[in-house]
């Protein structure tokens, strides 16, 4: 079934639970579910990305485009919409969500059912809270509305329930001033507890200044000589491939911290220029030294400096990673955001995407991840595995 609206879902269900014989009913945004969840036996599959047509498609009838509302800074999205027509309809009103997946080809609904992790959950929370209220047809067939103050304890069941609740056919996604440009930095660790250090301490800066944070902390774990110049690290010269051996890995493992800083359009063409010298009009002199790009703006005869790279440099300096290690691209802050999806594309290409991947997903306690190093990265995977390891440190409280 491909519906156009919350009621052509509730209207379904509603038949499946009051059926005589009854039949069952599964959601599937863009397939991403585990152990056969998204399909259905002797069934109906709600395909809720993707929707070609209501219930008739001759009626031509399709699901909601995002709205954006901007002086409220929320958008309400169908729940199968993709994260990637969330973006491109949030942007054209300057804004964007707060929170991400590293993968924006995945439906609103779906992320919503699990928690929607990325970089950014250390200072936003995953996505499940960024969410001010939801449309959920329940197993019944009703059509409710759900926020903290309204059906809270559907509101707070459906977000991370695993769809087990509800289908979610609408979402009401928090957004902010979107950023034009993205500084993507990566650093190379041997040594894990040093690694996992770093990540904490730029992780308790979440509620510190702008200036004085990262915007996206993120990491992953090399263990074998492929990973370190594969899709996930395409930014790492292909024509100077990092070698393992010359980095001491500490048991033959790595890691890599991964982080970001946004910024805008208006400095990238003085973000890397030195200014020895300049003058304001209100009498002072401001003497600027170093490399590190300064760009300014006179706004009612006041002197801004946005310094981004000193800003970097300043983050950087308390660090403790392999010196020579440090890998820095700049980039759109939507290439940023679709980095994987241009990796999906390499991968296609070769006929190594549609094929069965195993993935597990970990919460593991800060007390216990040293021992999961030592006795899974180090120990159970070895040189085994060419498959992607991620780490993303997170702030409980979040």
């Amino acid at each position: 079934m491909h519906p156009a609206s919350s009621q052509d879902v509730a209207q379904l269900v509603k038949a499946a639970y009051g059926s005589n014989f009854g039949f069952t009913v599964s959601a599937r945004g863009h397939g991403h579910s585990i152990n056969g969840q998204a399909q259905t036996a002797n069934g109906v599959v709600v395909q809720m990305s993707g929707s070609k047509g209501g219930s008739g498609v001759a009626s031509g009838r399709k699901p909601p485009h995002p709205r954006v509302w901007p002086q409220e800074r929320f958008v309400d999205v169908w729940g199968g919409e993709l994260w990637i027509d969330v973006l491109r309809s949030t942007l054209q009103h300057g804004l964007a969500p707060k929170s991400w997946t590293d993968y924006l080809y995945l439906s609103v609904g779906g992320t919503l059912s699990n928690a929607g992790i990325s970089g950014q959950a250390f200072n936003h929370g995953p996505q499940i809270s960024n969410v001010h209220e939801l449309d959920v047809v329940t197993g019944k067939g009703e059509l409710l509305t759900c926020s903290e103050e309204q059906n809270s304890e559907m509101f707070h069941a459906v977000l991370g329930g695993l769809g087990q609740f509800g289908i979610i056919t609408r979402a009401r996604i928090s957004l902010e001033p979107a950023p034009q440009r993205v500084r993507w930095i990566r650093v190379l660790y041997s040594n894990f507890s040093t690694f996992t250090r770093d990540q904490e301490y730029l992780i308790s800066l979440h509620e510190q200044p702008a200036s004085q944070k990262f915007d996206y902390v993120e990491g992953f774990v090399i263990v074998d000589e492929g990973l370190i110049n594969n899709w996930r690290s395409s930014f790492f010269s292909p024509h100077n491939p990092v070698k393992m051996t010359s980095l001491e890995p500490n048991g033959g493992v790595l890691y890599c911290l991964e982080i970001a800083k946004n910024y805008h359009e208006s400095t990238a063409s003085t973000i890397d220029q030195p200014f020895s010298f300049l003058h304001s009009s209100l009498g002072k002199v401001f003497l600027v030294f170093g490399t590190s790009g300064i760009s300014f703006n006179v706004l009612n005869s006041k002197l801004w400096l946005m310094t981004e790279m000193q800003e970097v440099e300043s983050l950087l300096k308390k660090l403790n990673f392999i010196p020579a290690s440090v890998f820095t691209t700049d980039l759109s802050y939507v290439d940023f955001l679709d980095r994987v999806h241009k990796a999906e594309l390499k991968l296609r290409s070769k006929g190594l995407w549609e094929v069965p991947h195993p993935w597990l997903n970990l919460f593991v306690p800060k007390s216990k991840i040293a021992d999961f190093d030592k006795g899974v990265f180090k120990g159970i995977l070895g040189n085994k595995t060419s498959g992607p390891i991620l780490i993303y440190p997170m702030n409980k409280n979040k």
